[in-house]
């Protein structure tokens, strides 16, 4: 037997992605936004509605990063997604994050976030909502990174949305190795 629940925006895994971007008078900003992904070989697409402050300062600067949410800074990777940059102007300074430039966008990394997407807007369609970026470096924090230079997931907590039950979950447990397992089925 199994529930219905309707043509709905219901998924696992949902991203926790959090969105930076410089305003016009270079102040960070910073949003949280669950419906994105890897659409091409080096392209983000996000679906990011036109009023959100984020989005105006992605099409004044043309670039933004795409930072993976973390357990450790849950409490402001929340905070980003329920309060809005056009009402709070510090709204990135509340979290306590620290902005660093990147090398590669006119854009900020987050410190506290230890992968991030560095991207240039490719176009945005605010009929449909659906931003893309051309993924230009990915970052990622050297405390993640094991001794053999590889990403550690249990070092980087990352998160994902529960849109059923609204909650963060806790990425991590390695349950097979991709790309290996299923040969058990040849």
């Amino acid at each position: 037997m199994r529930k219905n629940f309707g043509a709905r925006p219901l998924s696992y895994p949902q991203p926790v992605l959090i969105i930076a971007a410089y305003g016009e008078d270079g102040t960070p900003n910073a949003m949280n936004a669950a419906w994105g992904g890897i659409s091409e070989e080096n392209e983000i697409s996000i679906c990011l509605s036109a009023g959100h402050k984020t989005v105006k300062d992605i099409l004044s600067r043309r670039a933004f990063t795409v930072s993976m949410g973390e357990a450790g800074q849950v409490v402001a990777c929340d905070y980003v997604g329920i309060v809005s940059g056009n009402h709070v102007a510090d709204k990135f300074a509340r979290t306590g994050w620290h902005a660093v430039r990147s090398a590669f966008v006119d854009a900020p990394l987050i410190e506290e976030l230890s992968v991030a997407l560095e991207c240039r807007l490719k176009d945005y369609n605010p009929e449909t909502c659906i931003m893309r970026g051309e993924i230009v470096n990915v970052s990622v924090d050297e405390r993640v990174v094991d001794a053999e230079g590889r990403v550690d997931a249990a070092r980087v907590g990352a998160i994902s949305f529960d849109p059923f039950n609204n909650n963060y979950l806790k990425i991590g447990e390695c349950v097979g190795k991709a790309f290996s397992i299923g040969r058990q089925l040849k």
